[in-house]
């Protein structure tokens, strides 16, 4: 992605902290996306809103809760796709809000921040951020396209698919001046439909693709399994980045069906943690050296010692361990190579930064859940970095990410 207008590094008050490239922000999709986007026979099947009575909402693990609809309760903005009724929930578009306020209730677009749908509103909530650029996951077809994976019309599904990516380089991105970067999903159902729709958008400078962090969760063939190999491939020869969000697995680590949720965003990492593993030792990043993955919204104070630990299998137990044809080198090797972290506010994590690695991490502001630093994404990076040399800075809020993401900013 080419960024042709200069770019301003630094503000007056910002203590001279380079501008943010966000790596994961998250986009509420405007209501009439598909209406516009989806080829004509397709647009009355597509996924549409409409506005409903919700009585009753609660959260009852993973990525399900329990709703009670009824004509004259509190409005909803709600997505409605085959069987699905998926409404807008105050958290998840909480920017605007006092903290307690950000509450797991229904919400209409009339009462969210024009910068959760608009990309001008968006970009203006950047620049007040003191964010530069901004990569954004979806929110209705989740973090990595499981509402389609999901979905029973493959062919309407797969329309879904390359609208949502058209809308996002396009419009989304296309009138940016370069401060919304696209991230794209795919058609989990088919690796090499996903390998051609990487390579399709690559061609016009779209770096960056959603997966899951555990796709055998998702009911898919695991990466062991050597079917995700076409995907993988286009991927390292367009310079695309997998960005595995927390969540991209339908399910969230938790103790017991009755903990409250507070436990599962406590847990939020565990995912990417078990994630990580399994790439370290699944010999993709072996056969793919140019495969560069990224972990968004896992934080990094878990990785010293799950690099350690997977280094210490390799040496002690490689025998048994069923790796010792697979993984030539230590595995850490592979995630020094090949993987970046992210964080917002993770000061254990760059208490160990030499062995997370200064060129391994980014940053990101979350825009616009509850987890968000806006609007004071400055003030907040100053206080967990300030103390840091600037070119570590400059890699961590900047540097790196535009390395990640393949951009060219003059």
């Amino acid at each position: 992605m080419t960024v042709t207008e200069e770019r301003t590094q630094t503000t007056d008050d910002d203590a001279g902290l380079p501008m943010i490239v966000s790596v994961d922000d998250h986009i509420v999709e405007p209501p009439d996306l598909w209406e516009r986007w989806l080829p004509a026979r397709f647009r009355d099947r597509g996924p549409r809103v409409e506005r409903r009575g919700i009585a009753g909402l609660e959260f009852t693990g993973g990525t399900t809760y329990e709703i009670v609809y009824r004509d004259d309760a509190p409005p909803a903005d709600c997505w409605v796709y085959e069987d699905l009724v998926v409404p807008h929930k105050r958290h998840v578009a909480a920017v605007g809000f006092e903290r307690d306020d950000m509450t797991l209730s229904p919400i209409t677009y009339d009462e969210m921040r024009p910068g959760c749908y608009d990309p001008a509103a968006r970009v203006a909530d950047m620049l007040a951020n003191h964010v530069d650029v901004s990569l954004s996951f979806p929110t209705f077809p989740r973090f990595c396209g499981q509402t389609f994976l999901e979905a029973r019309d493959r062919e309407l599904a797969a329309a879904c698919v390359t609208a949502y990516n058209d809308f996002m380089v396009e419009e989304w991105c296309g009138d940016s001046g370069g401060h919304l970067v696209p991230l794209i999903i795919v058609p989990l159902w088919d690796p090499q439909l996903a390998a051609a729709e990487v390579r399709r958008n690559a061609a016009r400078g779209c770096h960056a693709v959603c997966f899951s962090e555990v796709v055998a969760h998702l009911g898919l063939p695991s990466i062991h399994t050597g079917h995700w190999d076409p995907f993988f491939a286009a991927c390292a020869e367009t310079s695309t980045v997998v960005c595995m969000h927390i969540g991209s697995s339908s399910r969230m680590p938790s103790t017991s069906p009755d903990a409250p949720p507070a436990v599962q965003a406590t847990l939020s990492f565990g995912n990417a943690m078990s994630s990580l593993s399994d790439y370290l030792f699944s010999g993709v990043l072996v056969r793919f050296p140019d495969l560069r993955l990224a972990y968004s919204e896992g934080q990094i104070g878990w990785l010293p010692y799950i690099l350690e630990r997977a280094d210490d299998v390799w040496r002690e137990h490689r025998a048994w361990g069923g790796v010792a044809e697979t993984i030539p080198e230590p595995p850490s090797t592979y995630y020094y190579r090949q993987v970046f972290g992210c964080f917002f506010r993770d000061r254990h994590g760059l208490d160990s930064l030499e062995q997370v690695g200064v060129d391994n991490i980014t940053f990101e502001t979350d825009y616009p859940h509850t987890d968000s630093t806006w609007p004071n994404s400055a003030q907040v990076a100053q206080e967990l970095m300030g103390h840091l040399p600037a070119d570590v800075q400059y890699k961590i809020l900047r540097g790196n990410a535009i390395r990640m993401l393949s951009l060219d900013i003059t």
